[in-house]
């Protein structure tokens, strides 16, 4: 089993947002001396909390201080941007990283609509418009642009000698659709879900649609996960996520991830059975545990790879899962 890395980028209490950065760039290191297969950072608009805007430049910083792990976002969101500067940006990244970089696109909005509207025009007729996005950046990537299309003369520059590769991040059987339609890879967010998503890869492998000479599908799960040494460690990490969560939910949170106090006192006034909810989508115990529940998901999904995404108040507490888990899976 392939085990990677999802980051968002996000700000504890105590950090400021180049804090925050420098402590995903940490992690990216990490994750390539424990034997993660990428690291794939996140893009958000305006939220707080979350430090990273531009994957692009992230990954630029990350590459630099990394030496084989492949790098790349998840998402690049689309319907925000122009198909050809995405393809510019990425081969400039791969022409500087050779063979390691990904293109994961998104077409969520990332932020609130107040932020969607300082970023792009009509950005939901650029999300009805995504499937055309989707194949106009193909073609600038695979710089194979078929002679009748409107921008044939242009070629995004420069050209690496291993193009970037794409992948299309999801949730849903219509993003499933998209991505076999196209050949591309496909990522499925079950951490952000509550879809039967065993039933939208099936689906995704039942339609695929090679893009080049011998692709078969891919499938990456995204779970978030949170191991320890014991269950009750595992339990007292993951607070400071689970109350972030919560509060980020009630118009709050803007303080960043809370340390493990901060989420315990928020959470004396609540009702007992509230934190069983908020652990429903996320895998918390001790590595024993942790590989258990991760090992039925990559069955149950008949998943080639899963990526993981961890929250923690403290980037120890965070490199050490990671650690963990690679400890108990991959070693």
């Amino acid at each position: 089993m392939r085990l990677s890395i999802l980051d968002q980028a996000p700000i504890s209490s105590n950090q400021s947002a180049a804090d925050a950065l420098k402590s995903s760039m940490e992690l990216a290191q990490a994750g390539e001396n424990l034997g993660y297969t990428r690291f794939w950072i996140a893009e958000h608009h305006d939220l707080p909390g979350l430090a990273c805007s531009a994957p692009e430049v992230m990954l630029g910083y990350i590459g630099a201080n990394t030496a084989k792990i492949r790098i790349g976002s998840g998402a690049v969101l689309l319907p925000h941007y122009k198909p050809y500067k995405i393809a510019e940006v990425y081969n400039m990244l791969a022409t500087l990283f050779p063979d390691r970089i990904d293109v994961g696109i998104g077409r969520a909005p990332g932020g609130s609509a107040e932020a969607t509207n300082a970023l792009s025009d009509n950005f939901l007729q650029q999300v009805w418009n995504m499937p055309n996005s989707v194949k106009d950046l193909l073609h600038f990537i695979d710089n194979n642009v078929p002679p009748e299309h409107p921008h044939a003369k242009v070629t995004a520059s420069p050209i690496p000698t291993v193009p970037p590769i794409p992948w299309l991040l999801g949730t849903s059987k219509k993003s499933a659709i998209l991505a076999a339609e196209n050949g591309l890879a496909y990522a499925f967010g079950q951490f952000m879900s509550d879809q039967d998503g065993a039933a939208i890869i099936e689906q995704y492998r039942n339609h695929f649609k090679p893009r080049k000479n011998n692709e078969e599908p891919q499938v990456i799960v995204t779970v978030s996960a949170i191991c320890a040494e014991t269950l009750d460690k595992a339990e007292d990490v993951a607070l400071s996520s689970l109350v972030w969560g919560l509060q980020r939910k009630r118009g709050e949170g803007q303080k960043g991830v809370p340390s493990i106090q901060e989420a315990k006192n928020y959470l004396r006034n609540e009702k007992e059975d509230l934190l069983s909810e908020m652990k429903r989508n996320i895998i918390i115990g001790n590595p024993q545990q942790v590989k258990k529940k991760i090992e039925e998901l990559h069955v149950r999904y008949n998943a080639d790879e899963i990526m993981i995404v961890t929250i923690t108040h403290s980037p120890a507490d965070k490199i050490q899962s990671y650690k963990l888990i690679a400890d108990e899976i991959l070693r």
